[in-house]
């Protein structure tokens, strides 16, 4: 069976809630779209304004402060808020990734610490962290644990290796730049190469379902995994998964029966938040982001903008300014569609108000230094 690459498309935009927003409760949504794109506190929120009908940015702030939904680092070394019954799973996936990056990290091992070190300080710092505790308070548990000080770098590498969710500590956004963190409350298994291969079958199996049809290549994008170990994992579920060709003659797998709209399905507009997990999602990125864009639209740092996202595609960036919206987009759009990002932006700027009106406002350097844009428009609340 052969699939299009405007049908992948419309296939991401239906897992991803994008063709249409639904009446989901926050917690089963997260767990429907498998993981949001966190690192930045706001775009959580943003990415469900985008995908939920009646979003009330309450039930996400109710949802994290119960650790229903946790965030934590995951997926590409970064992080992401999940379904806290998804996170032992992906946590043990990650597992080597996460082992390697963070233990073998130079920052890491410049400490003296080994990885031998780490097993044994880990287990005793999760139960130092039964409850919320701060960096500071974590270094000073390693300092009187070690009997010497220990760099802020390797100790930021030992915490984002240790299974610790991040909680809450206040608003707009749930959280604020200074982190506090917890234990996780379901420890998943750690150094255990078995677990961590059935773990990833699962992984795979829950992205497909969230951003499905992909390739090995674009399974091993998403969660920075070894391409060795995905195709081990995929050939473990020969006979679970549908196997299609996609452009270029690249084999993709999927979930039988999951939502494969026609390439004809329309797309509406969206403000889509910055770093969104369909922007990042795939080696090739051009499901999404048009070839052109991807420099514009991805800065040099990693820094991920806000987009327009227009029939499907990113076709621009937005900021929040003073009296509304501000779109650029690359190219020219018809009317129809400014009128219909206009709507989105009173609906946006509405969401705002009451939190982060100027939302992502520290990241307007970009646009200082300069944004290929062949319109521009303000696009007002009122």
């Amino acid at each position: 069976m052969d699939i299009t690459a405007h049908a992948l498309n419309r296939a991401t935009l239906a897992r991803q809630l994008l063709l249409g927003r639904e009446p989901l409760d926050v917690v089963d949504a997260v767990r429907r779209v498998v993981a949001l794109q966190a690192q930045q506190p706001a775009s959580p929120y943003i990415a469900l304004w985008n995908r939920l009908s009646g979003f009330d940015p309450a039930g996400l702030d109710t949802a994290l402060a119960g650790l229903r939904t946790v965030k934590a680092t995951l997926m590409r070394l970064t992080l992401h808020a999940v379904h806290a019954e998804d996170y032992r799973t992906f946590r043990e996936a990650m597992e080597p990734t996460l082992r390697g990056g963070r233990l073998g990290d130079a920052r890491f091992t410049a400490s003296g610490l080994t990885v031998d070190d780490a097993a044994v300080l880990v287990p005793e710092l999760l139960k130092y962290a039964d409850e919320p505790r701060t960096p500071a308070e974590m270094g000073g548990w390693l300092e009187a644990r070690l009997g010497a000080p220990m760099e802020s770098a390797a100790q930021r590498m030992l915490r984002q290796y240790a299974p610790l969710w991040h909680a809450p500590t206040g608003g707009p956004w749930s959280f604020r730049t200074r982190p506090s963190y917890v234990a996780a409350d379901a420890l998943p298994v750690l150094a255990d190469p078995d677990v961590a291969a059935v773990s990833l079958r699962t992984l795979i199996r829950r992205y497909l379902e969230g951003f499905g049809p992909a390739s090995v290549a674009d399974m091993a994008q998403f969660a920075l995994v070894q391409r060795a170990r995905v195709r081990t994992a995929v050939n473990a579920l020969a006979g679970e998964l549908d196997q299609l060709e996609g452009p270029g003659g690249t084999v993709m797998y999927d979930i039988p029966g999951a939502p494969r709209p026609a390439e004809d399905t329309p797309a509406p507009p969206r403000l889509m938040a910055m770093w969104d997990s369909t922007l990042l999602a795939y080696a090739d990125r051009g499901r999404v982001i048009p070839p052109a864009y991807r420099k514009q639209v991805t800065r040099v740092n990693g820094d991920v903008l806000p987009t327009l996202l227009v029939d499907g595609y990113v076709a621009g960036v937005w900021r929040a300014v003073d009296g509304g919206i501000e779109a650029t987009a690359f190219h020219s759009l018809p009317d129809g569609v400014w009128e219909a990002l206009a709507a989105e932006a009173r609906s946006l700027i509405g969401f705002l108000a009451a939190r982060d009106p100027r939302v992502y406002g520290r990241y307007d350097h970009w646009w200082d230094k300069g944004l290929p844009g062949a319109e521009i428009r303000l696009l007002p609340g009122d």
